[in-house]
């Protein structure tokens, strides 16, 4: 009765290992995959492809933009959260954001 208890709880620790694992494994997958969320920008879509125009990004003019510092692509004239990873954008000027950008992969304008 014993060794049955014992295989029972093992069993259970096991699955729930698995569980997490899986989860996070769904978690940490690829970006592009991800929904976007209803608490990200909801004006435009801050996820930029192809040839990245952060000039037409600056809307205010002030030099600065707010960018993803996982998803280089996030990008945004206003304060916000990355739609894929949820990370807060960080102020960074114009400039700063090309550099990552181009250091990334990217096409800039």
């Amino acid at each position: 009765m014993k060794s049955l208890k014992i295989l029972l709880i093992a069993c259970t620790l096991i699955t729930t290992s698995s569980l997490v694992i899986l989860a996070q494994e769904n978690m940490l997958g690829d970006h592009s995959k991800m929904e976007m969320k209803k608490d990200s920008v909801k004006s435009e879509n801050i996820v930029r492809k192809g040839v990245i125009d952060l000039k037409g990004i600056d809307k205010n003019k002030d030099g600065k933009v707010f960018q993803d510092q996982m998803d280089w692509n996030v990008i945004s004239d206003k304060p916000g959260k990355c739609p894929l990873c949820k990370m807060t954008l960080k102020e960074v000027t114009v400039k700063e954001a090309k550099e990552k950008l181009i250091k990334n992969g990217f096409k800039v304008k």
